[in-house]
């Protein structure tokens, strides 16, 4: 989000000279230069600007808000395809001008070839006046070509300009819509939805200005082409005209089913790619609970729903193309059949006049014309779903323009506020709510898990609705949100949001916040880039870094929403004190918490309880009313505190996205003397650059592709079809040169005439029309035929190629080691399942196809041209040459610009889903017109490659048709020149195919360049296919199926780095974790505690052994390791889909276990009060949980895994005391028989475990039991305890004596059993 905006080059079209704009003169250094070395970010230019976002962005804006108000007025439904053509409409009647010109110029063409054919075929040396005639002819028809050449040059450069623009205006007022989207407007679609609309929806119109022009020109054109056919061949045309009329309605059908076919499509890649998102943000709980395979399934599944559209569509396009090639042969079959059975003679001219004329009326009825219905329909149904998410509800905004005297007196007043997330659930999130608080006053609202705490603070942001009652703000506000949310970026430009830098106040809120040491240890101090979702800090310095944000921004009411849960007892303290009552002393506080400590200080309590508040008064008026605040947060009192329905703690659906924290969450300050310990610097890791790759794309890349779907045999019958196809497409032309020459010779051989005796001999015959009729059928059926099963056979392949990639890409994702996810942001992923997937999906196949058609027939022509004058080839060979230089040319440029392409769209992905993660906190801190400018100048820099990408393709198709032109004036010439012993059938085949080469030639070489951009897709993907994979699953040596019975864990000598390269965050680690021992894991941020469970779970491969009941888990899969293990992690992840799914992925269970299971987490009875119980669908990422819920989900998983090892990862950060306690209570019932590592801030969880570990810079400072750690007044477990404060170290003392004293009673019995187990209880 940083809107550091690189110095582009200056754009040279903006001075550009009229001459250098027509023949683009100015972009040819770029090209040398491309050819010169691989292109940078740094040479392209910059977006001219009125092609910039935000100029484009806001002035569609104007005009779409124009037409919501007037159809609010008329109380209709505002249309968007309105204001495209109200903002876009005069610009593209501009370019009809230009279609129109080009087109009356393809029609006037064939009338100047008939005429010098009909020179040759009416041939008299001694005519001078017939030469002169033809020469003008002949100079008309090479200017024609030339005419054409510019004028579709400037037609294309207009229309894909303008596309280009309308897609960058639609983007900007797709994010702007984002930005305030309200809370109801978020049940209504996902993150996936809108990355969808803006990869691929927008792309329609790229593609829709094109040929929208065709929709009047064809028909109009067609008219005008039968009049002239009608005046050279007659009534017989009208056969030729009636297969074209029956193609149009045909051709017209299919466009319909492809809007159709998409639309479905649409839907299923969304869906497709909230799967992915959903994967790849949970992808270490995945990989812990070892459930790749049933994610695997599930998109599989969805892949293949995928294909089978898309297959539909492709056999129809397969369909579409063969028509256009096949088409030409049977309207010209037709028309002569009947004209010949008329009884009509063919001549040359008639010949190749009617094939010329019906090669244009096929170009524009058969192709552009169902292009443009086709590309309508899908851009309708795109515009169709763009429009309903602009007209989605927005958040009301109140204006914060207050008055000055009010302004002084800051203050929060609610009176009888009642709330609802959803209306269709019976219960409000809040019920009669009444606060006031002034200015200077600290309000601490705590209440169990799902009272509505994270809800009141969402009704005074302004992001709950009200439904009655009065809330008044006065003063700005500011928002620290639950789960922090940071983004990309440096860790200053997260804490500075776009505010000015003031060193002093900047310094004040590091320290406060507890982040100056954590940023001394950092490589590069507040400067270090935060990978994408924070990816590279621990949990504890997330929560700080959102802390420090809410606090530097100048406001007068801070909403705190529990932010000292993700850190331990003693930074908790540091942030209170000097933070929240020092730094923000003056200032208006209300702050979510469970921490009662903390309570004392509070100038007010608000007790909230299921929505409604239960207590009201200072800490002092609420013990001196007798009410009990421990007990409300402690109290077993039934799970009627529970039965609540979805979420009133509920977060916003964005903000909840999962956020993997790398380290642990606790980061104690050390005391001064302790200033040398160094944490390790692997607490963050600094996100790697998208890689693109350079030069040509290698054969082993298209090996890869067309062997991924096909079979050997499978190419060879492409191949030979082909071959079959082509060679006939050929002989149908020759025969009919050959029946004309037959024909010319039968009408002028008289008895007189002397003639070859072959010749002679023919005339006297009938001419034997069955015969040149027969023959004439089977080539024109033959080539039909073949060209359809080509066709079809080739993208049937290419659609199975492209399934394979994916399938092949999604697994080796899966299989990869943790470390990829956290150096690689999720958009940068992401791009490649989406843009990627689908460019091979739906646009590779169809450039293929194309260009595999037109290569073919090229050579068919210039091998027929070749055969009838030998000559020609001294043309073609230097233009060849030329051909060839220019493509590589084009190429080397080309393929880089498409790569910057490819990776500054990234960005723009990110962006969005970063922004969408944090949207209340952007909203609370005003910060969207700030995103709206770094989202337009990402938009900009991918517009910059997207504008050369055009203007090279541009430059290239101008150059390449001059040389084709030039090739038209040395055939049409030289056939003059060389008149002499020239038949007239030859000169006519030979000009028609040239004159066709022109487009065709340049048309094929584009494709092939096209192809070979597209192909980078290919490229990425397959270089995914190739990531390096992690221990296999299942290996030969299988554990015992009732392993591990007893829960013995050792560790010897185990060293850990997360990446090969990466510093060591486990040293030489050993010791010894006993059967059914429960062991608590403490130590500062960094100090290795997450990283010993990584090691355990082998997320990365330990150095070392680790040994579980003796087997050595190095040893056995990963599969079989992981899921004997359970583990309820820091960040509790749920996914969309059924509770049940969310439970038990495998279906191993029954619905009595999971009810059991459920009702042990104290949830049975939410889950009891959801509409389909546990087939309900959770929203995305279970937003429809509070955290403290979503936690207990996690905790349910693991009492239905029933393991004999469990490990808790800070699980009870995000919640109460008193779910903490109901956490803690349910493990220490139904994990009594386990092992159980828990890791922890709140010292109170784990002193009364059997052992304490306490870890520090990856190795063990102390391991002994609790009790006997806290006699050592010198260590460090003593010391955190004495920082949580005297009260509370008074009563952990006392815990660690009684759990001391149990244990010893249960020693002495135990002892015997444990003897033959181990003789070790200490460390090793």
């Amino acid at each position: 989000m940083d809107t550091t905006q690189k110095d582009a080059r200056l754009n040279p079209l903006a001075t550009a000279r009229f001459l250098s704009r027509v023949f683009m003169c100015w972009l040819t250094p770029l090209l040398y230069l491309g050819h010169k070395r691989r292109l940078e970010e740094s040479d392209m230019y910059s977006v001219l600007p009125e092609d910039q976002s935000e100029i484009l962005g806001e002035e569609l804006h104007r005009f779409w808000d124009r037409e919501v108000r007037k159809a609010t007025k008329e109380l209709k439904k505002p249309k968007l395809s309105k204001v495209l053509i109200k903002c876009y409409g005069k610009s593209y009647a501009v370019a009809g001008i230009f279609t129109f010109l080009l087109e009356t110029i393809k029609v006037i063409q064939p009338l100047l070839l008939g005429k010098v054919i009909t020179y040759f075929e009416n041939y008299d040396p001694g005519d001078q006046r017939s030469l002169h005639m033809v020469y003008w002819y002949a100079t008309a028809l090479c200017l024609s070509s030339f005419g054409l050449t510019i004028l579709q040059h400037l037609y294309y450069y207009h229309v894909e300009r303008l596309g280009m623009r309308i897609r960058v205006a639609m983007c900007h007022m797709i994010y702007r819509k984002a930005l305030g989207l309200s809370s109801e407007s978020m049940v209504h679609t996902t993150t996936g939805q809108i990355v969808n609309l803006l990869s691929n929806d927008v792309n329609r119109f790229d593609e829709v200005t094109l040929n929208l022009h065709y929709l009047w020109v064809g028909p109009l054109q067609a008219m005008v082409i039968i009049l002239f056919l009608w005046y050279e061949i007659g009534p017989s045309c009208l056969a030729g005209v009636a297969i074209l009329a029956l193609m149009m309605p045909v051709q017209t059908w299919f466009g319909k089913l492809f809007g159709i076919f998409r639309s479905k499509t649409a839907v299923l890649s969304d869906n497709r790619i909230r799967i992915m998102n959903e994967v790849v943000s949970g992808i270490r709980i995945i990989k812990m609970y070892a459930w790749e395979k049933p994610f695997s399934s599930l998109v599989t599944e969805v892949r293949r729903k995928e294909i089978t559209q898309i297959l539909k569509s492709s056999y129809l396009r397969g369909l579409n193309m063969a028509s256009f090639f096949a088409s030409s042969k049977i309207i010209v079959f037709v028309t002569f059949t009947v004209y010949v059975l008329l009884g009509n003679a063919l001549t040359a001219s008639s010949v190749f006049v009617t094939v010329s004329l019906y090669g244009t009326i096929k170009l524009t009825t058969a192709l552009f014309f169902p292009l443009a219905v086709e590309k309508l329909s899908e851009t309708v149904v795109s515009v169709r779903r763009i429009e309903a998410f602009l007209l989605l509800e927005e958040i009301e905004r109140k204006k914060s323009g207050l008055l000055l005297e009010e302004k002084r007196e800051n203050s929060v007043e609610i009176e009888k506020l009642t709330c609802y997330w959803d209306k269709s659930l019976d219960s409000p999130s809040l019920q009669n709510i009444c606060i006031t608080m002034k200015s200077h006053q600290l309000l601490t609202v705590i209440g169990p898990v799902g009272a509505g705490k994270s809800s009141l603070l969402s009704a005074i942001l302004g992001e709950l609705p009200l439904d009655t009652g009065i809330l008044k703000v006065k003063g700005r506000l500011t928002y620290a949100a639950q789960q922090p949310w940071v983004f990309p970026g440096s860790i200053r430009s997260n804490i500075l949001f776009g505010r000015e830098l003031n060193a002093q106040k900047y310094e004040r809120v590091l320290q406060a916040c507890a982040l100056k040491r954590d940023l001394e240890l950092l490589p590069d101090g507040d400067l270090t880039l935060i990978g994408d979702r924070g990816a590279t800090l621990s949990g504890g310095q997330k929560a700080r870094v959102n802390l420090a944000r809410a606090v530097y921004q100048d406001a007068d009411i801070y909403l705190l929403d529990d932010p000292l849960s993700a850190v331990d007892a003693e930074v908790g303290r540091h942030l209170f004190e000097k933070c929240i009552c020092g730094l923000l002393k003056n200032k208006c506080r209300i702050l979510v918490t469970h921490q009662l400590q903390h309570l004392k200080a509070s100038d007010q309590i608000v007790v909230l309880k299921e929505g409604h508040i239960m207590a009201r008064g200072t800490y002092n008026e609420l013990q001196f009313s007798g009410f009990d605040i421990e007990s409300l947060q402690k109290t077993n009192e039934e799970q009627k505190q529970w039965a609540r329905p979805a979420d009133s703690d509920k977060v916003s659906l964005l903000s909840q996205k999962t956020i993997h924290s790398l380290g642990s969450d606790s980061s104690l300050l050390p005391p001064e003397g302790h200033c040398a310990d160094q944490l390790p610097v692997e607490t963050v890791r600094s996100m790697t650059e998208e890689t693109r790759a350079e030069g040509n794309i290698s054969s082993h890349i298209y090996l890869q592709y067309f062997s991924a779907g096909c079979s050997p045999l499978v190419l060879m019958v492409i191949v030979l079809l082909s071959g079959i196809a082509e060679v006939a497409y050929i002989l149908q032309d020759w025969w009919l040169v050959y029946w004309t020459r037959e024909e010319f010779f039968n009408s002028t051989a008289g008895p007189g005439s002397i003639k070859t005796g072959f010749n002679a001999t023919r005339s006297d015959q009938e001419l034997n029309l069955n015969y040149y009729l027969g023959i004439y059928s089977g080539l024109t059926a033959a080539a039909v035929v073949f060209g359809y099963a080509r066709s079809l056979v080739i993208f049937r392949g290419l659609v199975r190629s492209a399934q394979a990639l994916h399938n092949n890409m999604f697994s080796a994702v899966l299989r990869t080691p943790v470390h990829f996810f956290d150096v690689n942001p999720i958009g940068r992923i992401l791009n490649r399942f989406s843009k990627d997937i689908s460019q091979i999906d739906s646009m590779l196949p169809i450039n293929f196809v194309d260009f595999y058609q037109l290569f073919l027939q090229n050579v068919g022509v210039v091998a027929v041209a070749a055969s009838v004058i030998p000559l020609i080839l001294i043309p073609v060979v230097p233009l060849l040459v030329v051909f060839l230089y220019l493509r590589r040319i084009y190429l080397c440029t080309s393929r880089d610009v498409k790569r910057l392409e490819s990776t500054t769209r990234s960005p723009v992905f990110s962006h969005l889903s970063s922004s969408l993660q944090g949207l209340w906190t952007i909203r609370a801190l005003r910060a969207e017109e700030r995103l709206k400018k770094a989202f337009d100048a990402h938009q900009d820099l991918h517009s910059e490659a997207c504008f050369l990408l055009l203007m090279t393709s541009r430059w290239f198709a101008l150059y390449l048709d001059s040389i084709c032109s030039v090739l038209i004036t040395m055939s049409t010439f030289g056939c003059i020149l060389l008149r002499d012993g020239l038949k007239a059938g030859e000169v006519g085949l030979v000009l028609t195919y040239v004159v066709t080469l022109v487009g065709n030639f340049q048309w094929t070489v584009r494709q092939s360049a096209e192809v070979e951009n597209m192909m980078t897709s290919v490229e990425r993907v397959v270089k995914y296919t190739e990531l390096e994979s992690e221990a296999p699953w299942e290996t030969e040596k299988r554990p015992p199926p009732e392993w591990p019975n007893k829960g013995l864990v050792t560790f010897d000598r185990v060293s850990f780095s997360y990446s090969s390269d990466g510093s060591l965050v486990l040293k030489d680690f050993s010791a010894t974790f006993q059967p059914n021992e429960k062991v608590g894991i403490v130590g500062r941020t960094g100090a290795g505690k997450s990283s010993l469970v990584s090691a355990l779970f082998r997320l990365a491969e330990p150095q070392g052994k680790i040994y579980i009941d003796g087997v050595l888990t190095s040893e056995i899969g990963l599969h079989d390791l992981r899921q004997k293990m359970s583990i309820i992690p820091q960040d509790p992840v749920l996914f969309t889909g059924s509770m049940r799914k969310n439970l038990d992925p495998f279906s191993q269970h029954s619905d009595e276990d999971l009810w059991n299971a459920l009702e042990g987490v104290q949830l049975k009875s939410v889950v009891e009060d959801l509409p389909g119980k546990l087939e309900t669908v959770l929203a995305e990422s279970g937003s429809n949980f509070s955290v403290g819920q979503r936690q207990l989900v996690c905790l349910a998983r693991a009492v239905l895994r029933k393991n004999r090892i469990l490990v808790v990862d800070e699980a009870t950060a995000n919640v109460d005391p008193r779910t903490d306690e109901l956490i803690q209570k349910t493990i220490r019932d139904k994990f009594s028989e386990c092992t159980v590592l828990t890791i922890a801030h709140r010292l109170n969880t784990i002193v009364d475990s059997d052992r304490i570990l306490v870890l520090d810079g990856g190795t063990i400072q102390e391991l002994d039991r609790p009790f006997t750690l806290l006699q050592n007044q010198e260590g460090a477990f003593y010391r955190m305890v004495q920082q949580t404060g005297p009260a509370e170290a008074a009563a952990l003392m006392e815990a660690a004596r009684q759990a001391c004293f149990k244990g010893n009673k249960e020693v002495l019995t135990a002892e015997q059993d444990l003897t033959d187990c181990t003789t070790d209880s200490t460390w090793k």
